[in-house]
């Protein structure tokens, strides 16, 4: 596990999350733990994909507070399979791969890096949209690894309590982001009051209002105040998140107000290649939405065009650079010129193949779609994040037609 990171892989398994975002705090005990969890299971209930990955090697709590503590991960030589809770959270942590709740993990930096570089590479994620990843206190091995391993994280949500000796130590944990060009997507203050179980009544058991004060000083966004309220600490003693069994109390809705900032992210990724593209009338480019079109057989990008057996379509927002998911269709008969034409009235603006001649180039470009050619026999919605984030490799003839003659021609690949 002390390996040096496989970063070609850990990309190939983020290209697939649209935002990874960070849970920090420069300070212990603050509830981060509370707060990721419970902001995680928030975006899953509203109908996002989410990864939950605790990174906390020597306090893994995550598994506690979902109630999946005993549960066991399978996975095979080249990959594991994060465990599932419902239909839209996915879950990994170091509290998985231990005997007992009782073991110490008594790791020196290498081997934390070790770990959480095989997180980020071999578990198999899939799509998500959301990958939220539950730091430990302070700003040393994980986050720093986390943070280097994936340089295109939307950002941090920074956790406090109101008190001034915690205020210290998140401040340098918002120095930490900026040195690293992380983000901060907004400061949480937790445990700011008392809530009466009873009454409902409000009380400032400690000080409040310190984690706003830091935030304006800091000029970065401020998320809200928490209060202390004792059904919280049972839900994640019980292993029942919060915002599931209480979505109606001021706690509730102040955890569901969170969610704000997450679900108003722009994919950074995707903001430099967008913003390149130019004006065009014809091709799309311009446009609030961006449509990529991908023939596909058996799974994989086909490499014979005309004879692909469906056709997904992938949906950009260029308003929000989002990506939605792709929609499957079945092309139209194989006829000389009928599928750059279908394509066209699907609304694609760029075709991403296998082979594809100059002949059928020619008749793509007058119908005003622009094509990528000699994409790899790889999962469509991979081979889209590889071309949208710049780092799809493509060979100069993919088609299967020697020289590509066959995918020019009139009964070939690219003229269907």
């Amino acid at each position: 596990m002390s390996g040096k990171p496989d970063q070609e892989k850990i990309n190939k398994r983020m290209s697939l999350i649209k935002h990874k975002v960070l849970v920090l705090s420069g300070k212990g005990g603050v509830g981060k733990s509370t707060v990721a969890v419970n902001l995680a299971v928030a975006l899953a209930s509203a109908g996002k994909k989410v990864g939950l990955l605790d990174v906390d090697i020597h306090g893994p709590s995550v598994p506690k507070m979902l109630g999946i503590e005993n549960m066991k991960i399978e996975g095979t030589e080249d990959s594991i399979k994060p465990f599932e809770v419902g239909d839209n959270l996915r879950v990994m942590s170091i509290g998985f791969l231990l005997r007992n709740s009782d073991e110490a993990v008594i790791w020196r930096g290498p081997m934390k890096m070790g770990v959480i570089s095989q997180f980020l590479s071999d578990v198999d994620w899939g799509e998500l949209d959301y990958l939220v990843i539950d730091s430990p206190p302070g700003t040393g091995d994980e986050p720093l690894s986390v943070v280097q391993l994936i340089p295109d994280a939307a950002g941090a949500i920074i956790v406090t309590t109101p008190q001034s000796v915690a205020l210290i130590d998140v401040r340098k944990c918002i120095t930490f982001c900026r040195q690293l060009n992380l983000p901060v997507l907004g400061v949480i203050e937790n445990m700011s009051g008392f809530v009466c179980p009873h009454c409902g009544k409000h009380t400032e058991i400690f000080s409040s209002g310190g984690g706003k004060l830091m935030a304006e000083d800091l000029d970065v966004p401020f998320l809200g105040l928490v209060p202390i309220e004792p059904r919280v600490a049972q839900a994640g003693d019980s292993g029942q998140p919060f915002v599931l069994n209480h979505p109606g109390t001021e706690t509730g809705k102040l955890f569901a107000n969170l969610l704000a900032p997450l679900l108003a992210l722009k994919k950074r990724e995707l903001e430099t290649e967008l913003s390149a593209f130019g004006n065009c009338d014809t091709c799309g480019k311009g446009k609030e939405t961006m449509k990529i079109a991908v023939p596909v057989d058996s799974g994989v990008v086909s490499a014979h065009f005309g004879h692909a057996q469906k056709f997904l379509f992938f949906d950009i927002d260029r308003s929000n650079n989002s990506i939605a998911s792709p929609v499957e269709k079945t092309p139209p008969p194989h006829e000389e010129g009928v599928i750059p034409e279908w394509l066209r009235k699907e609304g694609a603006d760029i075709l991403i193949t296998g082979g594809l001649g100059a002949k059928a180039k020619q008749l793509f470009g007058q119908f005003g779609i622009e094509v990528v050619t000699g994409a790899p026999p790889e999962e469509p919605a991979r081979v889209v994040g590889f071309y949208l984030d710049g780092s799809l490799k493509t060979d100069s003839n993919a088609c299967g037609h020697p020289d590509g003659g066959g995918c020019g021609s009139a009964g070939g690949c690219g003229g269907h």
